[in-house]
């Protein structure tokens, strides 16, 4: 490596904010393209990331790593593996697309654009810290330009639906940093000196009973972060309140942060824990996902009923993740993924006709294929994708989690498995009552059909979700050594024997001879 690529997938965005801010009050028209500018050298930055990584290798790559505060162990440490890589990839990708969805903002676009900038170097920086300090700092820092994002430039209820989400997030956040500190402790009795370095940490010896404990403190902050039942009460009125641009990143991969951290730190740093408490977790992952299926069916907002999909998509994840194969936790990292993209053109898409009709209301439309066939193409495969249909990436995320969750807990898959029926219900009925029929109200009647910038923003991810769809392989070769390696460990550490890995359902030629 000739530069540090990690630094500057972090750094750039964050002086790209400093930039902007910095651009004069009458260059306002400079405010967009400079923003935008930025987003896609970063999303450059992330495609050399993808390009360059060795998808055989299970560990980190491109490592940097510098003492900060000696004396407490503290360092700045980054690395990537296969299981934060597409994180990144997708953090950059989604970024300039929510730039451009914001090209109408009129309430002080340059800071809008600056609090976008800074979320988006917080929220790789997430990703990619491999000290456990520096991981808690990007983790709380991105909570202001959140904030402001939804407190200045959201809906009528902006304000407490704000203030709903730091109190959560600020709350879970105050049970890790109680964790990283006692995990500090430990390595001070334990190694001679403290440390924050997460693969010194996996070298420690903890009891089971701290194991629990900090299970605890950790899964807390990430389960408010999912957000996973019964922590989810914030994620709706954040997503209802939110700008198009802030709901997209919203739920395509902040929510992701807490699904990264169950499977980053809580099941290899507490492998005993993990197993003792899989089958609790995979039980409150189900409970999401039929819980948050059933209630998106009846809400009557647009916006709320795609809020209330992530709860139950999001539950797939953790299912995923607690189900403890390698099939299991490799879904649960496409899917990961493939939410962000689905979920987040859903947002655009209700973004789209917000701006159009200033409603949500799925009751104000009605028959708008006629005016908008081409807005009603986009939603129509959308909602396929979200809902799972074979050939698009949704499905193959969902089946890789079901296969891998049935050997493990096959009474709650076979649960789980109706959440895949009740997206399908919610998803086409809206269409239905949405998009279908004649338009009898003259405003809908007078509904202009999305135009090149609108279709620009949305044919990458279409693009994407085909892909991911079709031939998922490139990504899933990535995934799976790393994910091999945190089963590994969980084996090594414990009793427990994960009942099925990827190379199991695999048959060669000489399997097949007669």
């Amino acid at each position: 490596m000739d530069f540090n690529v990690l630094s500057l997938l972090i750094w750039v965005p964050v002086a790209g904010a400093a930039v902007v801010v910095g651009l004069p009050r009458r260059r306002a028209e400079l405010v967009i393209p400079v923003a935008f500018a930025l987003s896609v050298l970063t999303l450059g930055l992330a495609g050399y990331l993808v390009f360059e990584f060795e998808g055989a290798d299970g560990g980190f790559q491109f490592v940097e790593k510098t003492a900060i505060w000696s004396d407490l162990g503290i360092d700045y440490h980054l690395g990537v593996d296969g299981i934060s890589l597409f994180l990144v990839a997708l953090t950059a990708f989604l970024f300039p697309i929510g730039i451009l969805a914001s090209v109408n903002i009129e309430l002080r676009p340059k800071e809008f654009m600056a609090a976008l900038l800074l979320l988006e170097g917080a929220l790789i920086g997430v990703f990619l810290a491999l000290d456990l300090v520096l991981f808690f700092v990007f983790f709380e820092v991105l909570l202001v330009p959140m904030y402001f994002l939804i407190g200045m430039w959201g809906g009528e209820r902006r304000l407490d639906a704000a203030l709903k989400f730091f109190l959560y997030t600020a709350l879970g956040s105050a049970f890790l940093l109680v964790g990283i500190v006692f995990l500090s402790a430990q390595a001070n009795q334990q190694l001679g000196s403290p440390t924050f370095n997460y693969l010194e940490l996996l070298d420690l010896d903890i009891s089971r009973t701290a194991q629990y404990w900090l299970f605890g403190a950790f899964g807390i902050a990430f389960a408010i972060k999912v957000p996973l039942f019964p922590f989810h009460t914030w994620l709706p009125d954040a997503h209802t309140e939110a700008p198009t641009a802030g709901s997209v990143i919203l739920a395509g991969v902040l929510l992701k942060m807490g699904t990264y951290g169950f499977l980053r730190f809580n099941l290899s740093l507490f492998p005993e824990a993990t197993v003792q408490l899989a089958t609790f977790l995979a039980a409150l992952a189900v409970v999401g996902i039929i819980y948050g299926a059933a209630v998106a069916i009846v809400q009557p907002d647009l916006k709320r009923l795609v809020a209330y999909s992530s709860v139950s998509h999001l539950g797939f994840v953790v299912l995923g993740i607690f189900a403890l194969t390698s099939q299991g936790v490799s879904g649960g990292v496409i899917q990961m993924v493939n939410h962000g993209l689905t979920t987040g053109a859903l947002f655009l898409l209700v973004g789209m006709i917000y701006e159009r009709r200033h409603t949500r209301e799925i009751s104000a439309y009605g028959g708008i294929q006629k005016v908008m066939p081409w807005f009603a193409g986009f939603f129509l495969f959308t909602a396929f994708a979200s809902a799972g249909l074979p050939g698009l990436n949704g499905f193959v995320g969902e089946f890789l989690i079901l296969l891998g969750s049935y050997s493990r807990h096959p009474a709650l898959t076979i649960i789980a498995a109706f959440g895949v029926l009740l997206a399908a219900v919610y998803l086409l009925w809206a269409y239905e009552r949405v998009f279908t029929g004649e338009p009898d109200k003259e405003e809908n009647k007078a509904l202009t059909d999305i135009g090149m910038r609108e279709i620009g923003i949305l044919v990458p991810m279409v693009a994407l979700i085909i892909m991911l769809g079709i031939y998922p392989k490139p990504v899933l070769d990535r995934i799976e050594p790393a994910v091999e390696r945190v089963i590994d460990r969980i084996e090594q550490q414990t009793d427990f024997q994960s009942p099925l890995r990827i190379d199991d359902i695999a048959l060669d030629d000489e399997e097949v001879t007669p």
